[in-house]
């Protein structure tokens, strides 16, 4: 079980200011159950494939400046940041 103080200690390590820790605890228990069934699925002995890629296959990583004009198309911005939506 993940206690309020655990969760404080975290935020805090974190630099997250968490005004009400104690919602934050059923979350976070949920996520170690998960961590909990990936740890039990015995996957050991599953042969993992990688594909590889050359390096020269890569595209060029280059700079291409966004069209000013784009922006009065979002609904919501500022400055130079796109505001999503809130995620729960």
């Amino acid at each position: 079980m993940v206690s309020e103080e655990e969760i404080s200690n975290v935020a805090k390590l974190m630099k997250i200011d968490l005004e009400d820790h104690s919602s934050h605890i059923k979350r976070v228990q949920k996520m170690l159950e998960y961590f909990d069934i990936l740890d039990r699925a015995n996957v050991e002995s599953e042969e993992i494939t990688v594909q590889e890629t050359d390096l020269d296959k890569l595209r060029d990583d280059k700079y291409v400046p966004y069209d000013k004009d784009l922006l009065k198309f979002l609904k919501s911005y500022q400055e130079k940041y796109v505001k999503a939506p809130k995620l729960n």
